[in-house]
């Protein structure tokens, strides 16, 4: 997925499934449109496999893959990939519905105070929800056709959100690919300087002697640095609650699945919780298949539950007050990791 390591055209984020047998499982889960994709990225083939070559690496779990795509072929005969259009409409009208209000408070009621946090909260919310959509868009999830999802996503990020829609894509695409892997994750980008993260980071940054922040109270200055801008806290908060608890490190070169349920961990379902974090309580299933609707998350979690049972692997799932929490205690935990090493390693 990290193209630039291995020297490639840096535009491109993904090779032919003849390439590299083992970006197969990423190449499918990114793309909706294959065929289109592998038409612009011929020019990057440079040879198959010979047949007594094996086509899963040591690393990578042979069987688990085995049956990820078998769960994937099922989810495509389902039609859980397939979008709800009116869903997604009304989301969109909430949104614009929220913005309207927000305005129209002000030009009401005036600019007292009142008025003004009443009107901000409204619109907090309603830039939230934006945020949530544009997710939706940026990884195609709202229209079968790419060019709409394309189109719609520059609307709602350029000009309801304010910010770049090519930007979000590059770093989110990154983040997708490599999520809580050191060095190829961009939203751990935050290690060292701000933050230590992970246990076997923190120990390896204590032991080297560096000290870039008084790590030791991260966990402190994370409210200080989260609440200076209202909307975006939100987005943190519900973000990380799904990542930051869970295992970060270097690159183990896993196979897609390991890589995805390693990372990442889910909140408890609610019509609340799902509306609070756009879906993304279901942190594990949107992982698993970035480009499904949100709204068929819940019919998918229990065939990935069963997946995840049948391999012994663990299925993380919380109430939201706990996820939250569990962000402040790892970063207590691995800034005393740090520290410990600091001083006496």
């Amino acid at each position: 997925q990290n193209l630039r390591k291995e020297k490639v055209k840096p535009n491109l984020f993904f090779l032919p499934l003849l390439t590299f047998v083992h970006l197969q499982d990423a190449f499918v889960a990114f793309h909706v449109d294959k065929v289109l994709v592998s038409k612009y990225l011929k020019s990057l083939e440079i040879g198959e496999l010979a047949p007594d070559q094996p086509s899963i690496e040591p690393t990578k779990n042979k069987m688990l893959v085995k049956d990820f795509r078998e769960l994937r072929a099922t989810v495509e005969k389902m039609g859980l990939l397939e979008p709800n259009q009116l869903f997604f409409f009304l989301h969109l009208a909430h949104i614009l519905l929220l913005d309207t209000a927000a305005w129209l408070i002000l030009l009401y009621f005036g600019t007292s105070l009142m008025p003004f946090i009443i009107s901000l909260v409204v619109l907090t919310i309603s830039q939230v929800q934006a945020s949530w959509l544009q997710h939706d868009l940026g990884h195609l999830s709202v229209f079968r056709k790419t060019k709409w999802n394309h189109l719609l996503h520059k609307f709602v990020m350029c000009h309801l959100i304010g910010a770049s829609a090519k930007w979000w894509t590059l770093l989110h695409s990154q983040h997708h690919a490599k999520p809580n892997c050191f060095e190829k994750d961009p939203d751990i980008d935050m290690h060292p300087f701000l933050f230590t993260l992970g246990k076997k980071l923190s120990v390896e940054l204590g032991i080297k002697k560096k000290k870039y922040m008084p790590y030791n109270h991260q966990h402190k200055y994370f409210f200080i640095s989260e609440y200076l801008h209202s909307p975006s806290s939100w987005f943190v908060w519900v973000s990380q609650m799904n990542h930051i608890p869970m295992d970060i490190y270097y690159d183990k070169n896993l196979d897609w699945v390991s890589t995805q349920l390693q990372a990442t961990c889910n909140v408890e379902q609610s019509l609340f919780n799902d509306w609070f974090t756009g879906h993304l309580n279901f942190q594990i299933e949107h992982h698993l298949f970035p480009t499904m609707p949100r709204h068929n998350y819940w019919k998918v979690a229990p065939l990935v539950k069963s997946l995840c049972a049948k391999h012994g692997i663990e299925y993380q799932c919380k109430p939201l007050l706990t996820a939250f929490a569990d962000i402040v205690h790892s970063l207590k935990n691995s800034g005393e990791l740090w520290l410990d090493a600091y001083l006496h390693k």
